[in-house]
């Protein structure tokens, strides 16, 4: 099929996400036809590195092998059975491994990361008022924090292109300083920046912690803020104010977790265990929609009594689906059997020094990593940065999207070294193309 022919019938019968469709036009989208490893190719042939890793999910490649016969095999058992009334073994398997992972106890299933979201946001309502607090109706988030765009989940983002149009819809919830360690002040360490953030909690919960059910992080990386980073040890002083003043915390591991910080779930670099924690994108390895929220005993433990009212009655139709949940499997076999976090460190010392150019580049500030995530902001930026360096980084054979200003990087951890050569050397002649000096 001619990759005209697919763009016309896409503009005529599908409404993207996440887009302008007017802007379709004039910069149409790309026609995929297969994947490989890190390798996107359209339908005429060109081939692409995808370097954000579809939205963030991809995390051991196009069509890799193993994911792929852990699907064929469960296609020939059973595709979906509702998961109310019914279990079946690749969502007990999968349960038992995450507790194991995290140290929570129970976990309950959904279909993306918003609807993780949601399910933490009214699971901590619910497990307040089912131990007579109903007043505990206020949700905490950090300011330019995203959690999704459903909403409930967008009334605890602060990112204002998505949430202004549909603030009278919207719950009000409270946003605490960033811990984003760009926001420091001269010679502030990130660190001690962290804590100077965390006291602008400590000082709301003093405050409303009676009104308060939860706070929601993304844990050391804010990613719609522009892979805003920071310290962990704001993350340990939450799990001690959250402890202190009886609240919830939540963590929303959806974009960090599965080893996008370099361990498997960036909560752990803090050391520390949330009430909740939201999974999905890499949790199946970008193959199927899945998400899951992971909870404490004390939390499951609330809800479990004689009275159905008392129950969490939040369903989907696919919770828990057996191709999923094998996906899933699948993508955690990988990581205990091929060291991948190890491995990951290797590729990322390399990227690292492959980088430099970039790094040392006059336009760019605030060069910065968190495990397998890099992120630089481009000074002087024009309005139309963003998509002038998306195109100018396809004829380099390289799909990136950056945000406003920022240019980011989240490859798969298949990426080689020679791949990690072309995605930084592309990179570059892409920013020289856009960019103009004073």
């Amino acid at each position: 099929m001619a990759q005209s022919d697919l763009i016309q019938r896409t503009q005529a019968a599908v409404w993207h996400p996440c887009t302008q469709m007017k802007q379709q036009i004039a910069t149409p989208p790309l026609a995929i036809a297969r994947g490989q490893g890190v390798w996107l190719y359209d339908v005429d042939g060109h081939a692409y590195i995808d370097a954000i890793s579809s939205w963030w999910v991809n995390l051991f490649g196009h069509a890799n092998p193993h994911i792929n016969a852990a699907i064929c095999d469960q296609l020939n058992q059973i595709e979906h059975v509702m998961l109310a009334g019914c279990t079946h073994a690749p969502v007990v398997a999968l349960s038992e491994r995450l507790a194991q992972l995290t140290g929570l106890g129970h976990a309950f299933y959904g279909s993306d990361g918003a609807s993780a979201t949601e399910i933490a946001l009214k699971m901590s309502f619910h497990y307040w008022r089912n131990h007579g607090q109903g007043g505990k109706t206020e949700f905490i988030s950090l300011k330019n924090s995203y959690h999704g765009e459903t909403l409930g989940a967008l009334s605890v983002t602060d990112v204002a292109i998505f949430k202004d149009t549909y603030a009278p819809l919207l719950r009000q919830s409270a946003q605490v300083m960033s811990p984003d360690w760009r926001l420091a002040e001269a010679g502030e360490s990130a660190e001690r920046y962290a804590l100077r953030a965390a006291q602008d909690l400590a000082d709301y919960l003093a405050r409303h912690h009676r009104q308060v059910a939860a706070v929601i992080v993304e844990p050391l990386v804010q990613g719609a803020a522009g892979m805003a980073m920071y310290h962990p040890a704001y993350l340990t002083r939450m799990r001690q104010l959250c402890d202190e003043f009886k609240v919830h915390m939540i963590a929303d591991e959806i974009a960090v977790g599965f080893g996008r910080t370099g361990t498997m779930f960036a909560c752990e670099h803090a050391a520390v265990r949330p009430d909740m924690m939201c999974l999905s994108k890499g949790i199946t390895g970008g193959y199927l929609p899945l998400s899951a929220v992971l909870v404490t005993d004390d939390i499951y433990s609330a809800f479990y009594d004689d009275s159905t009212a008392r129950g969490f009655l939040h369903s989907h139709s696919y919770t828990g689906n057996p191709l999923a949940c094998r996906a899933a499997l699948a993508t955690l076999d990988i990581f205990a059997q091929d060291q991948v976090l190890a491995a990951n460190r290797s590729k990322a010392d390399y990227l690292d020094r492959a980088a430099m150019p970039l790094r040392e580049h006059p336009l760019v500030a605030n060069f910065r990593r968190t495990g397998m995530i890099w992120a630089f902001d481009v000074v002087g930026a024009k309005p139309d940065f963003a998509r002038d360096f998306y195109l100018a980084a396809l004829e380099q054979g390289l799909l990136l999207r950056p945000i406003g200003n920022t240019v980011y990087f989240m490859p798969p951890y298949v990426i080689s070294e020679a791949e990690i050569d072309q995605l930084v050397n592309g990179s570059l002649i892409a920013l020289n193309q856009t960019t103009v000096t004073a």
